[in-house]
């Protein structure tokens, strides 16, 4: 019975609601064991080392989420060629897309390792961290992006062969590989920083390895369950137009994710600010990033059944749209959100009880490393951003249905808006409520500067939403015959 539910399925039959949902399930378990890999780093970090070592690896989680996420954004943009071909019963076609998503991919983990690690200076010192005044939050933070760039071909192997089997409705394997990976890096973690006290660059080692592996026996595995994806002589010929027709949906998403990186770069500087004095010496162990920290992994945990709901729709449109039934398509993006509504409330219930005698921040920290101020600046984070995820929630959904038909615009357009909001309101909205503009904010004189920080978050999800509605409006809303007179479906 268990085999049976997390079995490969045709998204393109069934009920929707039960498709989506079974489809859906172990892309959720998927992503909440990325979230326990992450949280095993930050339990193990903040239990074991210092403030300061622990401010390095929460502070560069945006500059690694800038690179990481222009590869996972090309893997996630490839994959919707792979869901045609199997939404239209190609297998021919899904092994030759198979093929040029991992050639592509190579080429571009190589070319990101390079320009990421000449550039980790210029990159520490947008979030406001340099040598001058960053002390041991800097070195620490240097030594573990350093490591993680290094590996960045291990995260975007394994990350290429989870989209393309997700996209030929296959959500199990990716899970099941994933879950042994999360063992070994939790093992990996105990033995590197606890047993031979190897720090943040132990944490960073062991994630690396970690995925590494995965990596390698996910394909293996894959190899052996597919055949019909085992590379044969002709698949070597390189057909241009097919890799250009692969970079023409993966590279707009690509730059969406990594422009979405940006803001989050400035939103971190900004947080950096509330901990930095006049003089530019980060004080106090920094109660600012520590409550940033906790509650952006807390986030991201509890944004994972959204992530999982947007990537199980990118995968179903993208079949459907490739079988060329836009009905489907359109009744599946209304039932998605009706789904994504249930799961905001039960979001919301836990994000509450998290809330109780700080559990929020005891998961990750030391209590000698826990505040007043940092559980006052970690609630009112909170507060300012849990309520409205069912923004975040219309973002997924949005950006991955129409990324499914085929149209790579109107997802960057939401990225570009989400930037410019997050980006906008993080310059300037702290400094309505203070008299001067300076390098460090006051935490204690306003608490008004810091709640308008923590609002960037919402607004800019709002602001992608208005601009992928359109999107939807033209490529999904569509009355069927007008659909497919006016439109070809063209995954060549």
């Amino acid at each position: 019975m268990f085999k049976k539910l997390f079995a490969p399925i045709d998204l393109t039959k069934g009920q929707i609601y039960k498709v989506i949902v079974i489809f859906m399930i172990p892309i959720f378990i998927s992503y909440i064991f990325q979230q326990i890999y992450t949280l095993t780093d930050a339990i193990i970090v903040g239990q074991n080392l210092t403030a300061s070592e622990v401010n390095g690896v929460n502070d560069v989680s945006s500059l690694t989420f800038i690179v990481l996420q222009f590869a996972f954004g090309c893997s996630a943009g490839f994959s919707v060629i792979s869901s045609a071909k199997q939404g239209s019963h190609d297998q021919d076609g899904v092994r030759k897309s198979f093929l040029t998503q991992i050639i592509l991919s190579i080429i571009i983990s190589i070319i990101l390792t390079i320009v990421a690690v000449a550039l980790i200076d210029p990159l520490l010192s947008l979030i406001g961290l340099t040598k001058e005044h960053g002390g041991d939050t800097y070195d620490s933070a240097k030594e573990y992006i350093f490591i993680i760039f290094l590996g960045t071909i291990c995260q975007v192997a394994y990350n290429q062969i989870c989209s393309l089997l997700r996209s030929i409705g296959d959500s199990l394997t990716p899970l099941l590989f994933l879950i042994a990976s999360t063992i070994l890096n939790i093992g990996l973690d105990l033995l590197f920083i606890v047993v031979f006290k190897w720090g943040v660059a132990g944490a960073a080692i062991a994630t690396i390895l970690a995925q590494g592996v995965s990596a390698i026996l996910c394909y293996t595995y894959t190899f052996i369950k597919y055949p019909f994806l085992r590379f044969k002589k002709e698949d070597l010929h390189i057909d241009i137009k097919f890799y250009l027709h692969h970079l023409k949906l993966g590279l707009p998403l690509a730059f969406q994710f990594s422009i979405l990186a940006i803001g989050l770069i400035t939103l971190q500087s900004t947080i950096i600010k509330f901990d930095t004095s006049i003089t530019g010496v980060i004080i106090d162990n920094g109660p600012a990033q520590l409550a940033y920290g906790a509650v952006n992994k807390i986030q991201n945990f509890l944004m994972c059944p959204f992530n999982a709901l947007g990537t199980a729709m990118l995968s179903y449109v993208g079949q459907n749209y490739g079988a060329g039934n836009i009905k489907r398509v359109k009744k599946g993006f209304s039932t998605s959100i009706i789904i994504m509504l249930i799961i905001y409330a039960i979001v919301l219930t836990i994000a509450l009880l998290l809330m109780i005698d700080n559990t929020f921040l005891k998961i990750f920290y030391s209590s000698s490393s826990i505040t007043d101020k940092t559980a006052y600046l970690g609630r009112i984070n909170l507060l300012c951003t849990i309520p409205f995820f069912p923004l975040v929630g219309m973002v997924y959904i949005f950006r991955c249905s129409v990324q499914g038909v085929g149209n790579s615009l109107f997802p960057l357009l939401g990225g570009i808006g989400e930037l410019l909001a997050r980006t906008l309101i993080c310059i300037f909205g702290p400094y309505i409520f203070v008299s001067t503009i300076s390098t460090s904010l006051d935490l204690f004189a306003s608490p008004w500067p810091y709640i308008v920080t923590c609002l960037a978050d919402p607004l800019a999800w709002l602001a992608a939403d208005v601009c992928m509605l359109g999107g939807y409006i033209l490529h999904i809303n569509k009355p069927y015959k007008k659909y497919l007179k006016t439109n070809e479906i063209t995954f060549k």
